[in-house]
């Protein structure tokens, strides 16, 4: 760098007092990282650098007499989301002359266009001077529709930026949030995905509304609560110093106001047949009388889950963020999801959609369990749309702008009667409805959708003595460390794969992980034979006997594992009737 004399400094107000103007061979601007200058009509990107210029161009471009070099573009560092795919993104923020007005281009949203008055008086209201100039706010690439209101605070740090009311290096900063009109920062949804990949954004400081700290997980950066925007001012212009928010570390729990498993009498087929389901991940469905408890036995199912891993949590977290459900402060989710639609439901709600699709009760079941209760009642068109995430554990949504996709590993539990009165196949109340009505019936529930179903479970009505028993079973914490000791089983054969559960196993896992010796194969053919098994469910049966090795902590696959599978497909008044459809 050339030598400056002292008398070449020029002050020329507004901040910039640290200008050095050499009249013959160089210009020397301050140091604002990442904001470019404007000098006439001559545009500045990099003003950390000396620039070089012939005496005439320079006098060319800025007149000597008038020299009008002020801060008219920012450039602040964002990103947006698509489905739960991170787009990066910059807000550039332009002051021009011109009658004063704000302008927001780049495909915003009705809550991103109203940003402007969020803006406006957050900045007003915190003392700040807002900009009586023309104000265009790009958010870039601009064919992407952006939404939500997390833009507000990279827009407000844009313009306090273009107008040379803050100094800071905006190459490392990420800031995202909800204005209100006092400058406070309000609780903002969808942006913990957008936390978790800042990295690759390579920024090293995060700025969140302070509401929302609690659901970012222990990470590199240095991440900052705010409660108003003039904190956040302050701060980068060194004025007063925030302190980085510590961050707890995870530690998942099973919530206790879930149904114990004790409190359900009898039914000790069924218990049986739900604790494999939760240690392996199976899906099952439970059909019989009404009053028999198979309600009562899905809303036990998350009770003797294991406790949420912090991959898990934040698996989860990221939907429900994405989808708009999070609470303030309520932070990463510490229990696994049950959710359970009723029958009228849509296949949108079930699938997710919208414009920008959002996440439906499919994906934000992950990890958790989906209940479907009177299954038949729901219509065969939104039942068909559970194909794809029972046999993949995703679904995709497809829109003009591209494609979605949502994780969807969830445990099924399905429960409906067996026709349209509900005494078929009771010892107690003898069936009223036609044979066609029955079929009717069933036939909403498709052949593929129920061969994807690993566990078929009747549930028989249970009699008055057992009712009247005051002999409690096995507690969900006696039944949930059982279960917990199967997965850990799991999670350490597959270590090396991208799986959790046995349910999750490809055909080609079962040739390494399910190794059958000849007697065990050849019962299970003349099993496969009788029961006319299709591929699937052969398939479905080896990963059941699996799990049921693991319960008891048996490292290979016995016969009693495999014929104890095999009851849970056997035909039964439900599926016999049905297998004639």
């Amino acid at each position: 760098m050339l030598p400056v004399e002292k008398r070449d400094f020029i002050s020329l107000g507004s901040g910039l007092d640290r200008c050095a103007i050499l009249r013959k061979s160089c210009l020397i601007l301050p140091t604002y990282p990442n904001v470019p200058f404007v000098i006439g009509k001559r545009i500045l990107n990099d003003i950390t650098q000396v620039f070089f210029w012939q005496p005439s161009i320079v006098l060319k471009i800025v007149p000597f007499s008038v020299y009008n070099l002020y801060m008219a573009l920012a450039k602040i560092k964002s990103a947006t989301t698509w489905g739960l795919k991170i787009i990066k993104m910059q807000i550039e923020v332009d002051l021009s002359d011109g009658l004063p007005a704000f302008i927001i281009v780049g495909l915003p949203d009705k809550a991103v266009e109203e940003a402007k008055e969020r803006v406006r008086a957050a900045i007003k209201n915190s003392g700040f001077r807002f900009p009586q100039n023309r104000i265009t706010v790009n958010l870039a690439p601009a064919d992407i529709p952006k939404e939500g209101p997390a833009y507000d605070l990279p827009i407000a740090l844009g313009i306090m930026a273009a107008s040379v009311q803050v100094k800071a290096n905006f190459n490392e900063i990420l800031a995202l949030g909800e204005l209100s009109l006092d400058g406070s920062l309000r609780h903002t949804n969808g942006i913990l995905p957008i936390i978790l990949e800042a990295e690759k954004l390579k920024v090293s400081e995060v700025y969140v509304p302070s509401s929302n700290v609690k659901e970012i997980p222990e990470n590199n950066l240095k991440t900052f609560g705010l409660s108003n925007f003039k904190d956040l001012i302050f701060h980068l212009n060194n004025e007063k110093r925030l302190i980085p928010e510590r961050i707890e570390p995870f530690s998942g729990h099973t919530e206790n106001h879930y149904l114990d498993i004790s409190a359900i009498k009898g039914q000790l087929h069924a218990k049986r047949a739900l604790e494999i389901a939760a240690a392996g991940g199976h899906n099952i469905l439970f059909f019989g009388p009404p009053g028999s408890g198979k309600t009562m036995l899905a809303k036990s199912l998350p009770g003797i889950l294991p406790e949420l891993s912090l991959s898990e949590a934040i698996e989860i977290t990221k939907i429900y963020s994405v989808a708009g459900t999070l609470e303030e402060n309520e932070g990463l989710k510490k229990t696994r999801p049950f959710r359970s639609p009723h029958h009228t439901a849509s296949n949108i709600s079930l699938i997710g959609g919208g414009k920008n699709p959002k996440p439906g009760e499919i994906s934000m079941s992950h990890r958790g369990v989906l209940f479907l209760d009177e299954l038949a009642e729901f219509p065969r068109t939104v039942l068909e749309v559970l194909r794809q995430p029972l046999e993949e554990g995703s679904i995709v949504i497809s829109r003009a702008q591209g494609s979605i996709k949502y994780p969807a590993k969830f445990i099924l539990v399905a429960s409906t009667n067996p026709c349209p009165c509900g005494n078929l196949g009771d010892s107690k109340k003898e069936c009223r409805c036609a044979q066609s009505a029955i079929i009717k019936y069933q036939s909403k529930i498709s052949g593929p959708l129920l061969d994807r179903i690993d566990l078929h479970l009747e549930v028989p009505r249970i009699n008055i003595e057992e009712m009247q028993s005051l002999k409690e079973g096995e507690s969900s914490e006696i039944v949930r460390e059982r279960v917990s000791f199967a997965r850990e089983i799991q999670f350490k054969r597959f270590a090396s794969q991208n799986i959790l559960t046995n349910s999750e196993m490809t055909n080609e896992d079962l040739k390494t992980y399910c190794v059958l010796d000849k007697k065990i194969q050849e019962t299970l053919k003349m099993a496969a034979e009788k029961m006319a098994l299709s591929a699937r469910a052969y398939h479905r049966i080896i990963k059941i006997s699996r799990t049921i090795a693991d319960l008891e902590n048996s490292e290979n696959i016995r016969e009693e594992h495999v014929l104890e599978a095999l009851q849970y497909r056997q035909k039964n008044s439900f599926t016999q009737t049905h297998s004639h459809l």
